[in-house]
């Protein structure tokens, strides 16, 4: 097992390195921005009625005539960057085992390796996990360190701030275990990528269709995105229970559907 996970590090430390100090930046220039960027977004929304559905599919909940310094704060989890940087991590580390190995044709050295199937999934998973920590963790650091140049009216309290996190460690998580699912079932790493990238789409697409139609509102909870909304729990103040419980129940079953898959299918790079 070690030597497995000395292998995921060399191979994928400079990755996880940058991806980190991606969503650091990130966070940090965000939170010190958005607060000001939309102080006047009422006038936006006057003269740009798109701009409202937009928003109220990212937040989950409809922002008002008043954007207040808390609904700014929770768009910053919820900006397409953030996203965007913690999305394409997990697709390109959870697409490398089987189908990256198959499509750089090292799939055949790492299943002579005298390791189980199960073992091989599990150090692969605690990278994952580790990686995924590390990378979460950079992002609340570069959003903590802003947050001295921000108004105090403007900061969120540290329990919202944590409360948020918890909800987007647990997105991560499903988006993670569907990710191992789909590269378990396929061969080559760019399927498995486009087809987590579609469903993700989907979700973004069904929110919004969602402030407009009927029908896809009454179908919102096959979204992924329905159980992250990080306004209504900054409103709530409360933890998301049932958001977060969906969302650990869809990646464990995803995860265990993609062991299963994996260590019963033929690999073969010939």
């Amino acid at each position: 097992m070690r030597g497995l996970l000395n292998r995921i590090r060399m191979e994928m430390q400079w990755s996880a390195f940058w991806f980190s100090l991606g969503l650091f930046t990130a966070m940090g220039l965000l939170t010190a921005l958005l607060p000001k960027v939309l102080g006047n977004i009422h006038e936006m929304f006057e003269r740009l009625p798109l701009i409202k559905p937009l928003i109220t599919a990212l937040l989950g909940v409809d922002p008002g005539d008043n954007f207040s310094a808390q609904l700014s704060q929770a768009f910053l989890w919820t900006h397409p960057t953030v996203l965007t940087l913690t999305w394409a991590w997990e697709l390109m580390y959870c697409s490398r085992l089987p189908a990256g190995e198959i499509d750089r044709g090292t799939a055949d050295f790492l299943m002579c390796l005298p390791a189980s199937r199960t073992t091989l999934f599990t150090a692969e998973t605690l990278g994952w996990l580790i990686s995924g920590s590390l990378l979460l963790a950079a992002g609340y650091a570069g959003h903590l360190l802003a947050t001295s140049f921000v108004h105090p009216e403007m900061r969120l309290t540290t329990r919202s701030t944590l409360l948020v996190l918890s909800n987007l460690a647990a997105l991560y998580l499903a988006v993670g275990g569907l990710a191992f699912l789909l590269s378990s079932l396929s061969d080559r790493r760019g399927r498995a990528i486009g087809a987590v990238f579609a469903i993700l789409l989907a979700s973004f697409l069904l929110n919004f269709l969602a402030q407009f139609q009927d029908w896809a509102k009454q179908i919102s909870w096959l979204s992924m995105m329905e159980y992250y909304r990080p306004a209504i729990v900054i409103q709530a103040n409360e933890f998301p229970w049932n958001d977060i419980c969906v969302l650990l129940g869809l990646a464990a079953a995803t995860w265990i559907a993609a062991l299963a898959v994996f260590c019963r299918r033929s690999i073969c790079t010939v």
